[in-house]
């Protein structure tokens, strides 16, 4: 933002005034600037500290120099406004810096306002002003007060927004940080939140997600962490399973394909990330669901199965060797009848109600699967390595090996 500098003395009739008002007002500046001070402490809570600590010099120095460029400026046709309102633009921006409001300052540049006025009345009579004489320096003080405040507001304001872009880099590095793999640890972690203004949550979630080329990324709560630029875009979400759960879905809204990692502790984002990633692969694949954020915990086999696709792809000749010999139309149908009767805990009845078809189907085809496979069905040793195979040749459908995209229903 660029400092307004006044035209020199235009608007402060200050300038009017014979020089020689100013000469008995200056053996008294100290005694104003000090009652200013005792004023100032004992009306504005922020600025009451000890008269000889740093901040109480700093603050009776600025008085003094404020009150002496106002007496200065009496019968001069050319006042200098930068040098007096660059002291309360830095002022402005030491606040702001601070993480304090404004209404401190304001408040201290009224109470010396009112300061000042009491002293001009008592001048007056002392000095034997007259009514014009007190009514320009009145005057001039409203225009110089109006004008210190207003340099305070653009320090401030400019301050806020160096500091805005600052913590912004901060998240940003905190965002990289926190996807680090090997992982940051969590003194590092906490120590960078501190610059960034993000409080650490106690668990976190990484989301993998494919924008819409064409349209405007979500608006995001400010406590979400996001890289909308990287090759894989993502964002961290933090608690997601905590009270404030609904916001995640609601920033995912309208975002085309989306996948929720697990919930982690920080220093494990990362491994969140990492996983939101796999999902996010299998949903362009279409191979899970892509119509909302998919949660990557509801789909374990298929992210298990997905990580070791070459290991099982080799071992289903070694071990379902007879079933892959088939027919592709019989092997898929025995093979999704199979993986589903396993699901349902042996059911058939529930088996062949989500399958569609009849329970003695379902039958029929398990008895036909216990004399292609022998011994492996009713292996309690081989029971996971069977689920796994089975979730690999239906569910992840490898492409040299396209299944068909029903179960075959009504087929023997």
């Amino acid at each position: 933002m660029a400092r307004t500098t006044p035209s020199a003395g235009k608007g402060f009739p200050l300038s009017g005034l014979p020089p020689g008002v100013a000469e008995p007002m200056r053996p008294h500046l100290e005694a104003a600037a000090v009652e200013m001070v005792e004023e100032i402490q004992g009306l504005v809570p922020e600025y009451a500290r000890p008269p000889e600590s740093r901040y109480g010099r700093r603050m009776r120095w600025a008085v003094e120099e404020t009150v002496r460029q106002f007496v200065d400026a009496i019968g001069r046709p050319g006042m200098e406004w930068e040098s007096v309102t660059g002291i309360f633009e830095g002022i402005g921006a030491y606040e702001a810096r601070k993480g304090r409001s404004l209404d401190g300052l304001q408040a201290a540049i009224r109470v010396s306002g009112q300061v000042a006025c009491r002293r001009f009345i008592k001048d007056a009579r002392r000095l034997d002003w007259s009514l014009d004489t007190l009514g320009c320096v009145t005057e001039s003080l409203f225009v110089f007060l109006e004008r210190v405040a207003s340099a305070a507001a653009q320090g401030y304001a400019r301050a806020q927004g160096e500091l805005a872009g600052e913590r912004e880099r901060f998240r940003w590095r905190l965002r990289d940080l926190l996807v680090m793999d090997p992982p940051a640890s969590a003194e590092a972690i906490a120590e960078l939140a501190r610059s960034a203004g993000w409080p650490v949550p106690r668990t976190l979630a990484a989301v993998a997600l494919r924008p819409d080329p064409g349209g405007a990324p979500p608006v995001l709560p400010p406590e979400f962490l996001a890289d909308w630029h990287a090759p894989s875009p993502y964002l961290i979400c933090p608690d997601p399973d905590g009270p404030g759960r609904d916001r995640l879905p609601a920033a995912l809204k309208g975002t085309p394909s989306a996948a929720i990692g697990p919930t982690v502790q920080p220093s494990r984002a990362a491994l969140s990330l990492r996983w939101a990633r796999q999902g996010l692969a299998l949903m362009e694949r279409g191979v899970l669901p892509g119509k909302e954020p998919l949660r990557c915990l509801d789909h374990l086999p298929s992210l298990v199965a997905a990580q070791s696709e070459e290991l099982l792809d080799v071992a289903l000749n070694a071990r379902l060797g007879a079933l892959m010999e088939l027919p592709a139309h019989r092997r898929d149908a025995l093979s999704r009848t199979l993986l589903t009767y396993m699901e349902c805990r042996d059911n058939a009845v529930a088996a062949s109600e989500r399958l569609l078809v009849h329970e003695q189907t379902v039958r029929y085809r398990i008895r036909r699967l216990e004399e292609i496979l022998g011994g492996v069905m009713s292996d309690p040793d081989r029971r996971i390595e069977l689920l796994l195979l089975l979730h690999h040749l239906v569910r992840l459908d490898p492409g040299d090996r396209r299944l068909s995209p029903g179960g075959g229903a009504g087929r023997r």
